[in-house]
């Protein structure tokens, strides 16, 4: 099986290498300052999910500008250009996501974000604290790249710029989803899509991949537990929903530890805020726990689930209370498809290096490009952005979050590459 594979990967490589339709290295070269300077404005001017104006606006003006058909306010502030080339043949979409955080930056840079917005009620810092304006940049970066090449794409390229992607404010739907719904994949119809995340950990240069379910589905659940409220000083003269709680806790930990085969693939249950009680001598009458549960295997998800809803209400019930849970879907397992990653593992290894190219093993973060892939063959891969001399780095979603803007041209370079092999071989 590894040689009939590796013989496959080999055929493969020999196809596109064997394509003339590569970008001179210098026109990428003269764009690396602009993609900065982009990526710096959007930084500077970060937006919160489903408010992503004037971000959509700068990326609409810039389509615009390269005579790209241009289509704003999809799935409420997303943009999507299409750019046909001057040959016939398949449609390939490139994904960025454009929204930023509530998260108060910390670094000190000549473009810190100094922004503020209300967040669930609360006044906070907005900061790209997971690189989405590196994202941007580089999807404005790569239309302006193509646009000037038309002679050398063989069918559609659709820039697909997505609001939402760390999930829309309460009550509003928005991000990869509503897209899908708007129907971001039709007219033309999309055959396969492309995304990329920069990463803070992984060295500038290096580009890391995983064929098949690299990113975890993400559920997020609610548990209202219901007991009866007495003085704090005579426990048996009520129902003590915080005692209840945390035997909850505990319960759905046994899943993971004795239900879930851990071999097979990984998954975590958290429960991340515990809100219940005013008064230090006062049992409360209820307690809400709000938390997540991350899989990467489908039938492993189903069973972790199921689990959760048999075992939450039964909990409550023995100890003499009641509970209800509800569980919502964030996002599907981003899962790459295996042909497609196969097929387009040489273009990866042609612009950055065969040695900078490197497999690397599941996460159980989250990311709503999955919900592309549930339509079409998809590959999402990781693009460096730690400096080479940082042993450090802080993760994504924190203050000090920092990206080596040295990364983005890679960023460029793969993503234009990726959208002409793929068309050149299908």
């Amino acid at each position: 099986m590894k040689n009939i594979l590796s013989l496959s990967l080999l055929l493969a490589g020999l196809s596109i290498s064997a394509q003339t339709n590569n970008i001179p290295d210098s026109q990428f070269e003269n764009i690396e300052d602009q993609v900065i300077e982009w990526r710096r404005d959007i930084h500077q001017n970060p937006e919160l999910s489903n408010r992503e104006f004037k971000t959509a606006e700068k990326i609409a003006k810039h389509l615009n500008s390269l005579g790209i058909e241009t289509q704003t306010g999809v799935a409420k502030t997303g943009v999507v250009g299409v750019l046909k080339g001057d040959n016939p043949g398949k449609t390939v979409a490139l994904r960025a996501d454009i929204d930023a955080l509530p998260v108060t930056e910390r670094n000190d840079l000549e473009f810190k974000s100094e922004v503020t917005a209300e967040f669930l009620g609360s006044k906070t810092g907005v900061m790209h604290a997971c690189g989405h304006d590196t994202h941007t940049a580089i999807l404005m970066g790569v239309a302006e790249i193509l646009s000037e090449n038309k002679d050398k794409i063989n069918g559609t390229v659709k820039f697909i710029f997505q609001p939402a992607e760390e999930g829309s404010p309460p009550g509003e739907e928005g991000g990869a989803s509503l897209m899908i719904k708007e129907g971001v994949l039709k007219k033309p119809d999309v055959d396969a899509i492309f995304g990329l995340h920069i990463n803070s950990e992984i060295p500038v240069g290096t580009i890391k991949y995983k064929p098949e379910g690299t990113m975890a589905a993400v559920e997020r659940f609610v548990i209202n537990v219901k007991g009866k409220q007495t003085h704090g000083s005579a426990p048996w003269s009520g129902t003590d929903p915080v005692m209840i709680s945390a035997k909850i806790i505990d319960g759905l930990q046994t899943i993971i530890s004795r239900e879930a085969k851990l071999v097979d693939a990984a998954a975590v249950i958290t429960v991340g805020k515990i809100s219940g009680g005013v008064r230090f001598n006062i049992i409360p009458e209820s307690v809400e726990m709000i938390g997540t549960v991350r899989t990467l295997d489908p039938d492993m998800k189903e069973l972790i689930l199921r689990r959760m809803r048999e075992m939450v209400p039964k909990l409550a019930e023995a100890y003499g209370a009641e509970a209800s849970i509800e569980i919502q879907n964030n996002t599907a397992i981003t899962y790459n498809d295996p042909d497609l990653t196969a097929k387009m593992l040489p273009t990866l290894q042609k612009v950055a290096g065969e040695e900078n190219v490197q497999l690397r093993k599941a996460t159980t973060g989250g990311e709503d490009f999955s919900f592309f892939q549930e339509e079409v063959p998809g590959f999402y891969f990781f693009l460096g952005g730690r400096p080479l001399d940082s042993t450090a780095p802080a993760p994504h979603h924190t203050p000090d979050f920092y990206i080596d803007e040295s990364g983005l041209l890679l960023g460029v370079k793969t993503m234009t590459q990726l959208a002409l092999d793929y068309l050149d071989n299908h």
